[in-house]
Order: structure tokens, then C-alpha cells, then sequence
């Protein structure tokens, strides 16, 4: 029953790492191109007839969208008026329609006013049902209370209403207020076709109406790059799953048609064929297989779904439940599995002569493990202990397969260790959360993720001010006023175009000295002067560039060459970018002391500070808050930092699947010893009538799997380490990044001992319940027991 459940659940995690956007994508009849019009020049009954535009073969809406500044406050547990990411906010009446079928993930969908639905990407600091948001620029600062979440595999919405509540969201002179259309064509699969697409819609719709689009090819990439992190560690995990299942069935099936041997030597004094016994005993067999099998199936669905949840988080699509061919497949085999065990193990005793399988009967062939028992003999041990390490060698093949359980065991719980100290790892490089207080000073429209900024913070950036009206020298002099600031930097992100790179590449330009500021470096060095720049492998893959070589930035209508001086690790939807300094792209150093940013091209979006040793970062962030607020600027902690949602969804997988496979190696152990106290209980007997007593009897049968255990740690540890060092690279090959050392090397030498110690652990844990039965069997029935 166990070993299926894990077998459901491993194969559930690989169906579900294969191509896990375009199975939502299909699932939710997602749209091909998102379309955004401007209210101000079409209407809902001329956008309604562009569903019938050349090669459109479904369509939803119009929407009423518009963009809004929400704040947060006690409820969202930020403090008051703390402004939050600009949310693009559509008004539909329910989530279905045949394009882009949003999924509720929680709660219930926005029925009247005052409600709203979030969409799982827009991230808000303790985000909940209930959470109330505020939109105090707006006419009669309206409040929305949070009812639900949902996710949309086309990303078409930040945020959901009931379209009645459009227009107290929208400002008086309509700023922002726009449709919104969803479609799916006949050919959408290449870039060419959706621009041939595009073009139809534009031709369908007034002039001038089409504001901008979103391909469902980007959101796609955008995805599969986020998602191909982890994909090969979900499949590992999945394999150690089956792997497991499949020999602990064997191993229970063939050892208890083993222990029948006499019973098939009695069978065959009665006249049974050898044939007649194969089909009895795997008849046998099945019977108790059938109904594990059944129960397992049963429990392994069950505990799909929060595990299929979790993986629906990671991987940012919805989930669907076990498909129907896992349960098939695994069924099928593991009902296989026990036949074939059944049939070999139990034609290889009815081949036994029947003289030969009575004499055998329960007990080992003859001379087995004697010269285990005369060494042990020799040591100085107690005599429970040194019998029982000697019976560790009765039976070599039942020790083999107790090992091999133990190996698996000892193997996943090294193998989860380490990813768990390496998905710490990446998210510690995400966070590069060095800063102690992070100024905002305006939200950029949205776009890939800034490097710098802290978990918890939305996606699309904080803070929300028009940054026309931003004076990024006044935010510096109070900055520079507040006493208790050590050092700090800005950055601000830019698209620009790089030679030989297709697409937009986004600069991340910094002002001031970055090289504090927490970045993991794979190789090279952080950049110290104009004219350098660090990038992420996926950039030097698209630009076939190396640590030293120059590339040309088109800036601004400006060429500017950039030397390549270090390889950073920054995982980002957008995977091509640059880390320099702003000097690079004017053309000349910058005062660093300062940070205006007078010729920078935005505006700096986020000043980081560190403080001085002994400043009250509470009461600094407080006081530098009040005073950044009518310049556009808010302050928050820089240290207010944690596992993003994504990594805290894998810990949680990861613990789960590594007790459930401890407890399938614990069981296998379980049934081994059992088979062997059931052999030996005549033996046992006779130990007690020597006056051996309950807990030396207990200590005999632990001890009978010390060694299996130390054998399984002692090569389960390596093969964990090795499986870990493969997986690891495999995720980031698969992401398009590279690990540095520090990566993998995540096992402190006292972390290593502890888990040599869990094969011994595993044996033990598994031998303990039969331990017990032995020491409570009474002498006479032991003596009497065949």
C-alpha cells in the first residue's frame, strides 16, 4: 500500500514536470494574444465584432479594465498608506469563457462591490482572505476586501471585479480606462504568425484603438524559464519514488514466498505438480497485493492532491489532479511486480526436491553464515549482540535487499538535505539582502523583477508615483540628512539593445558603490568602474559572449561598448540582462557620492542603505518614511526577507516526500525482520530457556541490522551526494544558468556524520516492532512454535 502511494506520487510529479505551461495553457483555453484597447477610441460593440476577425476561433470580452496605485495598511500588515504595485485591474462577471478559463485557487469570485479577486503573481506582504486594499487617489477612496485568488495561465490581469466596479476605479477624467480583449487563432505557434494575427485584430478595430499586446510565445518563456529551475529535481524525486516501490514489493513478495518453503515441500509430498505451486503462490500473493494495491491507489490520489498543489505553485499553472494513465501504469505494475516475484521466488522453491525443501524449511542452507558466527564469536561483545550481527549474514540475499532499502532511504534524505540547502542557496542570491533599509521612489511599469529587491515585495516593483514628478535629489538630500546611513546605492532598470542579441535586454545601472549589495558571483569580479559589466550566463549564452569580451549597447540612441568582467547568478524571467554601473551608459563617471541621477534615463526606482552599527533601524525606517512621503518615496526594512512562496512550496514537497520514502525503507526492513524472527523463534526459544532475557533478546534482533544499516548509510550517503551533484547542474543547464561551487558544496562535515548515522537509524526504526514481539514471546511458545 505504501509503496504504491509513493509510486502515485512520484509518477504524478513526472507527468507533471512534463510541459507543465502548455498543459495549463490547453487546460484553460488560454489566450493566444491579450489585447489592450483605448476606451477613448473604440466601444464594447465594435470590439465584440473583431472576434470575427481573419483566423480568430475564439475571443472573450470586451472587458473594462483600468490601472490603479492600490495602498495597503494594518490589514495587508503594512504600515498605513504604505503605496504597493500598480495594478492592472479587469471587470469580469465570472471566471470561465472559451478564452482564458481563470482558476479559483482560494476563496470565491468577486459577485458585488467592494470585492476583488488577486491573481497568485500579484504578491502583497501577508496577503489573505480578508485583506482590505485601499485606492485613496480615487473619488471617495474606495476599499476592496479581498475574497479570492486565482491564476491565469495567460496572465491577462493583475486583479478581478465585478464589472460594476470598474468605474469607481477609473478617474474622473479616464486616465487609464481601457477594454480588454482575449483571443485564440488558428495559427498562433511562431512569432510571424501572431504578428500576422495581430495585424488582423488592428485591421478589425477603429484606428488607434490597439494600445499593446501580450503573446501567450512570451508568457510561455517566461514561464518555462521560471519553471525549468526545478523540473529536474522534481523528476529525481519522482524516480527514487518508483524505484523504491518497486523494490520494496519485490522484496516483500519474494520473502514471504520464501519462508514457505517447507509448507511447498509438503505440497509436493502431497502430489502437487511444480506448476500447480507457482500458480497457488501466486495466487497468494496477489490476494494480499490486490487490496494493498486498491488501498495505496486510493491514499496516493488523496495525497496527489496537496503534492500536485505545491507543484502547481512551483511551476505557476493549475493543477488537474492525477492523470488517469498514472494510476493505469502504476497499478498495472505494481500487480505485475508482485506476479513476477511471486512466480520467480516461488518456482524456484517447487523446483526444490521434496526431500530438500522439507529438510530446508525455514532455516538457512547449511554452513551460512558460520564464519560470520565464529568471528563475531571472537570479539569482545555481549553474546546477544555478536549472535545477532551474525545473522545479518544467514541470508544473503533478504540482507542484500534490506540493504538496498536502507541505500534508498539514507540516498533521498542526503538527496533532500542538499536541495534543501541549495534552493536556501538560490533564494539567498535572489534576495542579495544585504541592504538594511530599501527607499522606493516609483513603480516601473511591469516588467521583469528589479535584482535587488527583497522577497515579499511585489514583481512588478513598489511604490506608485507618476516619476515625472519625482525629484530623485531631494529623496538623496533627505537621505543624506538622516544621520546613522553607512553607505548606499541606487538602481534603476532600462530596455536597450545589445549586438548580436535578439530582443530587448534589460540594464540594471547602479549608482554608487554595488559591490556590497549581496550578488552570488559564479565567476569573475562584481564591476568597479564605467565601461564594465556583470551578466547572468543566459546573456552570455545569447550573446556568445565570455568573461573578458566586449559587447555593443545601444542606449539612448547611443553605442556604448561594455567589457564583460564577471558571470553573476541572478535568475529572472527576463533572462537577458546587465549589471553596471550607470556611468556605463552616460558616457562619463559619476559623482558616486551623490545620488542624483541627473543623467540617468529613468529615474533611480530604489535606493539601498546600510546603517551604521547601533542605529535603531525601526525608528530610522519610520522617521525616513514620514519625510520621503510628499517627495513620492516610501522606506521599508531591507532585512524584512524570507523564503519566496515558491521555495517554502518545495521545502514542504520535499519533506514529504522524503518522510513517505523513509517510511516505504523502514517498512521493507519491517517485513525483512519479521520473516527472520518468525524463522528463528525456535532459536529464540531456546535463547530464553538459557536465561537470555527480554531486553538481550531485543538487542539480538537490533543488532542483526547494524551492519545492513551501516552498509546502506555507508553507501547511500555517496550515491546521495552524487545524485545531488548531478540534479543541480541539470537545473540550472535546464534554466540556462550556472551553479557556482558554493551551490553544491552545502554539506557541513557534522550535517555528513548525522546523516552516515541515518542508515543504522532506518534499520533500527524498522526492526523495532518485531524486536518487541520477540522479547514478549513466552519461552514455551517459542519452544513449541515450527
Amino acid at each position: 500500500m505504501t509503496a504504491v502511494t509513493a509510486s502515485v506520487l512520484g509518477g504524478s510529479l513526472l507527468a507533471a514536470s512534463e510541459a507543465p505551461f502548455d498543459r495549463a495553457f490547453a487546460g484553460q483555453h488560454g489566450a493566444h494574444l491579450t489585447a489592450q484597447f483605448d476606451a477613448a477610441r473604440t466601444t464594447a460593440e465594435q470590439l465584440s465584432k473583431s472576434a470575427h476577425a481573419a483566423g480568430v476561433t475564439a475571443a472573450s470580452g470586451p472587458f473594462r479594465t483600468t490601472t490603479v496605485d492600490p495602498h495597503g495598511g494594518p490589514e495587508a500588515g503594512l504600515p498605513a498608506d504604505v503605496h504597493l504595485s500598480p495594478m492592472t485591474v479587469v471587470g469580469r462577471a465570472d471566471p470561465g469563457g472559451p478564452v482564458d478559463d481563470v482558476t479559483l485557487v482560494q476563496g470565491a469570485w468577486a459577485s458585488g462591490p467592494g470585492q476583488v479577486v488577486l491573481s497568485t503573481g500579484y504578491e502583497i506582504p501577508g496577503g489573505r482572505l480578508g485583506t482590505v486594499l485601499r485606492f485613496p487617489g480615487l473619488p471617495g477612496d474606495p476599499a476592496l476586501s479581498v475574497v479570492g485568488f486565482a491564476r491565469s495561465v495567460s496572465r491577462t490581469a493583475d486583479a478581478w471585479v465585478a464589472p460594476s466596479q470598474i468605474t469607481s476605479l477609473t478617474p474622473p477624467d479616464g486616465t487609464g480606462a481601457g477594454y480588454q480583449m482575449l483571443y485564440r487563432f488558428t495559427a498562433a505557434d511562431t512569432t510571424a504568425q501572431l504578428a500576422d494575427d495581430r495585424a488582423a485584430v488592428r485591421t478589425a478595430t477603429p484606428a488607434g484603438a490597439l494600445l499593446g499586446s501580450q503573446s501567450w510565445l512570451v508568457t510561455r518563456q517566461g514561464s518555462d524559464h521560471n519553471t525549468a529551475l526545478f523540473v529536474p529535481f522534481l523528476i529525481a524525486f519522482g524516480l527514487l519514488g518508483l524505484l523504491m516501490s518497486v523494490l520494496v514489493v519485490g522484496n516483500v513478495v519474494a520473502g514471504a514466498v520464501g519462508a514457505g518453503t517447507r509448507r511447498i515441500g509438503i505440497l509436493k509430498a502431497l502430489g502437487f505438480t511444480p506448476a500447480r505451486i507457482v500458480r497457488s503462490y501466486m495466487g497468494q500473493a496477489l490476494i494480499p497485493a490486490v487490496v494493498g494495491v486498491a488501498l495505496g491507489a486510493v491514499a496516493g490520489n488523496a495525497l496527489s492532491v496537496p503534492v500536485l498543489s505545491v507543484t502547481a505553485e512551483v511551476y505557476g499553472t493549475t493543477t488537474s489532479g492525477v492523470a488517469p494513465w498514472v494510476d493505469l501504469s502504476v497499478i498495472a505494475g505494481a500487480l505485475g511486480v508482485v506476479t513476477v516475484t511471486a512466480w520467480a521466488a516461488a518456482l524456484r522453491a517447487g523446483r526444490l526436491r521434496t526431500v530438500d525443501a522439507l529438510a530446508v524449511g525455514r532455516t538457512p542452507r547449511p554452513g551460512r553464515g558460520r564464519r560470520a558466527a565464529r568471528l563475531t564469536a571472537r570479539l569482545h561483545l555481549p553474546r546477544p549482540v555478536g549472535l545477532g550481527l551474525a545473522h545479518a549474514f544467514a541470508r544473503p540475499a533478504r540482507a542484500a535487499a534490506m540493504v538496498a532499502a536502507v541505500v534508498f532511504g539514507t540516498a533521498s534524505t542526503t538527496f533532500a538535505v542538499g536541495m534543501g540547502s541549495t534552493l536556501d542557496w538560490v533564494q539567498a542570491a535572489k534576495n542579495h539582502g544585504t541592504a538594511d533599509v530599501v527607499v522606493h521612489a516609483y513603480g516601473p511599469a511591469p516588467g521583469p523583477a528589479h535584482p535587488g529587491q527583497p522577497t515579499g515585495t511585489p514583481a512588478t516593483g513598489p511604490a506608485v508615483i507618476d516619476p515625472a514628478v519625482i525629484d530623485p535629489a531631494a529623496i538623496t538630500a533627505v537621505v543624506n540628512a538622516r544621520p546613522g546611513v553607512e553607505k548606499y546605492y541606487a538602481v534603476t532598470d532600462t530596455d536597450v539593445t545589445v549586438a548580436g542579441v535578439s530582443g530587448a535586454t534589460t540594464i540594471f545601472a547602479f549608482t554608487g558603490d554595488a559591490s556590497w549589495a549581496g550578488y552570488r558571483m559564479v565567476s569573475g569580479t562584481w564591476f568597479h568602474h564605467p565601461g564594465e559589466a556583470v551578466a547572468p550566463a543566459t546573456f552570455l549564452t545569447a550573446a556568445g559572449a565570455r568573461i573578458g569580451d566586449t559587447v555593443t549597447v545601444n542606449a539612448r540612441g547611443k553605442t556604448v561598448p561594455v567589457r564583460i568582467v564577471g558571470e553573476v547568478f541572478d535568475p529572472h524571467t527576463q533572462t537577458d540582462e546587465l549589471l553596471t554601473d550607470t556611468a556605463t551608459l552616460d558616457g562619463a563617471k559619476l559623482d558616486t557620492a551623490t545620488l542624483t541621477g541627473a543623467k540617468s534615463d529613468p529615474h533611480p526606482a530604489s535606493y539601498y542603505l546600510k546603517l551604521k552599527p547601533g542605529t535603531d533601524a525601526a525608528d530610522f525606517i519610520r522617521r525616513l518614511d514620514t519625510a520621503l512621503a510628499p517627495l513620492g518615496g516610501s522606506a521599508e526594512s531591507g532585512r524584512a526577507q524570507g523564503s519566496s512562496d515558491v521555495i517554502l512550496a518545495l521545502d514542504t514537497l520535499t519533506g514529504v516526500l522524503t518522510l513517505l520514502l523513509v517510511s516505504v525503507a523502514c517498512l521493507g526492513i519491517l517485513n525483512s525482520v519479521v520473516l527472520q524472527t518468525r524463522e528463528r523463534v525456535r532459536d529464540i526459544g531456546i535463547g530464553k530457556a538459557l536465561g537470555m532475557t527480554p531486553r538481550q533478546t531485543i538487542s539480538m534482533v537490533l543488532s542483526s541490522v547494524t551492519v545492513i544499516g551501516l552498509a546502506g548509510g555507508a553507501i547511500g550517503l555517496p550515491l546521495g551526494l552524487a545524485l545531488h551533484h548531478v540534479t543541480v547542474p541539470a537545473m540550472a543547464r535546464s534554466a540556462g544558468l550556472r551553479f557556482p561551487a558554493p551551490a553544491l558544496d552545502v554539506y557541513p562535515d557534522p550535517e555528513l556524520l548525522a546523516l552516515a548515522l541515518g542508515g543504522p537509524l532506518i534499520a533500527v526504526l524498522g526492526a523495532l516492532l518485531p524486536a518487541g514481539w520477540a522479547a514478549r514471546t513466552r519461552t514455551a511458545t517459542a519452544l513449541r512454535t515450527e
